[in-house]
């Protein structure tokens, strides 16, 4: 029987889990990342890809272990988070600007942030041609930025010249002989002329020689290949994304041996903005960036129980095993679930996390305070998914009324009147309400599978969703009635096939007649 202290131990090491990845030491980013299926062999290709996933499913972790592993074969890995860039006063969010102009100034800030890593780069790392890079950067920062005067001329003008007149007169005096006098008049004109030229200073970005400036930085570097890395696409101003991503298409796509990586949120993201001719900004996926990848799909496991659980418990193993080294970790990751958790616990905790990893560590983090000196248990799991739904979740949509509305109405009607968490939904219906995106945006819906066909009516596509597990243990919690049933449960299976006699039309939940 392991002591109290032990087990007291282990929850503290749950409870010191960084909650994001940009927390944890940069020496341990590797060694606590956790590949799901072949995700890390797809991302180590050089094609160019968007990395799309809701927050918390691991995508600035994903990023920076790509870091670490192209710098251990001898790339160059420049990591930018879009976050920290822009000017101190906001220009990027500031509405009363000219879109071009925030854009403009986007692009600028972002070239700045590529050069100081390449700078960085230069300074502390061997590479082929040092003088040739620095050669580039200059080449880089200079044409990155032309500043332009735009605006009113006002011009002032005073007539005049330095001149000087001179009319004189002689007369003779008839009462004094040899008497003269001499009467003369003079005029003075002064003349100038300054023209004033007022305007709004504006920059102005060159495409084609910042292009040329990024292909002399690739060849410095060669043979080791540059990989630009971008996080938090989606903290950029949603009508600013297709002025960064034309750039991206214009100057740096295109040149070979370099590859760009971008981590973005799908429903908060917009690569290209098109024009009614057929002309876009930006860039189009698929085709300008040859692949997407959905890390949320990856994450479901294809519904396998035990490939999920065999992801989580290396994940909290690689993570505890920092602060346990000290006091006799467990060996591999099932051994540390044993000592960790009760029977069916682990199964429990990731039933919660529904595929999302930061909703896992804080689920477990907080089951580790309700167990204190004592292994997790099961009524541990829920408890703590009911405060993290209360307390996170569902504070995510305080304002957004329509969602909020919506998820109230789709609690009662699944978990309150059908009795189970997991239902269908027209993907036309889907699109049109909206709601149901930002609802699985903000991770209280869970998508479990796309387009899953109507035998009675192929030409119907539905989606299954999952209501976040924490809303529906809130509600078990305070009244067993919601006991589930299992008619739904072929939406998890791995073949995804309703059962004999079961029309999905008629168990679809209708969007148009619950939001109405």
């Amino acid at each position: 029987m392991v002591g109290t202290g032990r087990h007291q131990h282990l929850n503290q090491a749950l409870l010191r889990i960084p909650r994001r990845a940009e927390n944890s030491a940069r020496h341990s980013v590797s060694s606590t990342y956790v590949e799901a299926g072949s995700l890390a062999a797809l991302l180590h290709s050089s094609d160019h890809q968007i990395l799309y996933g809701r927050r918390g499913t691991g995508k600035t972790h994903a990023l920076l272990h790509l870091s670490d592993l192209v710098g251990a074969i001898g790339d160059v890995a420049v990591y930018v988070d879009l976050r920290t860039i822009g000017s101190a006063g906001g220009i990027h969010s500031d509405s009363t600007l000219p879109a071009a102009e925030r854009g403009t100034r986007l692009l600028i800030d972002t070239i700045e942030e590529l050069h100081d890593g390449l700078l960085s780069v230069a300074m502390e790392q061997d590479v082929a041609e040092p003088d040739q890079l620095l050669r580039g950067l200059d080449r880089l920062a200079e044409s990155a930025t032309s500043v332009q005067v735009v605006g009113a001329v006002e011009r002032e003008t005073t007539v005049g010249g330095a001149a000087e007149s001179v009319r004189s007169a002689e007369v003779s005096l008839s009462t004094s002989p040899g008497a003269r006098a001499t009467a003369s008049t003079r005029q003075s004109l002064s003349a100038r002329s300054r023209t004033l030229r007022s305007g709004v200073e504006r920059h102005h970005v060159m495409f084609g020689p910042l292009s040329r400036a990024v292909r002399a930085i690739v060849r410095a570097l060669e043979p080791a290949r540059l990989w630009l890395l971008l996080d938090e696409w989606s903290s950029v101003p949603r009508d600013l994304q297709p002025f960064l991503a034309d750039l991206l298409r214009r100057a740096v796509l295109p040149v070979g041996g370099l590859t760009v990586k971008i981590a973005a949120i799908e429903r908060r993201s917009q690569f290209a903005a098109y024009s009614g001719c057929g002309e876009y900004v930006g860039i189009e996926v698929g085709s300008d960036a040859a692949s997407s990848v959905d890390l949320d799909a990856f994450l479901a496991f294809d519904n396998s129980e035990p490939q999920a659980r065999e992801f989580f418990a290396r994940l909290f193993h690689n993570h505890t095993s920092v602060w346990l080294r000290v006091k006799a970790p467990p060996e591999d990751a099932a051994a540390f679930v044993a000592e960790c958790f009760r029977r069916n616990a682990f199964t429990e905790l990731v039933r919660a996390a529904q595929g999302v990893p930061r909703d896992a560590i804080n689920i477990a983090a907080l089951a580790a305070q309700h167990a204190h000196d004592k292994p997790i248990g099961v009524s541990d799991v829920r408890r703590a998914a009911r405060d993290w739904y209360l307390r996170d979740k569902q504070t995510a949509i305080a304002t957004n009324e329509p969602a909020r509305q919506a998820l109230r109405v789709l609690i009662d009607e699944v978990i309150g009147h059908r009795r189970a968490r997991t239902f269908v939904v027209d993907q036309l219906t889907r699109e049109r309400a909206g709601v149901i995106e930002d609802l699985h945006d903000a991770r209280l819906l869970h998508l479990l599978r796309r387009g899953i066909a109507d035998p009675n009516h192929p030409g119907a596509l539905y989606d299954g969703f999952a209501i976040d597990y924490g809303c529906y243990v809130s509600l078990m919690l305070d009244n067993a009635k919601f006991q589930m049933r299992g008619r739904a449960d072929w939406i998890n299976s791995p073949n995804g096939m309703p059962p004999e006699g079961y029309r999905i039309a008629r168990s679809a939940v209708d969007l148009r007649t619950l939001l109405d």
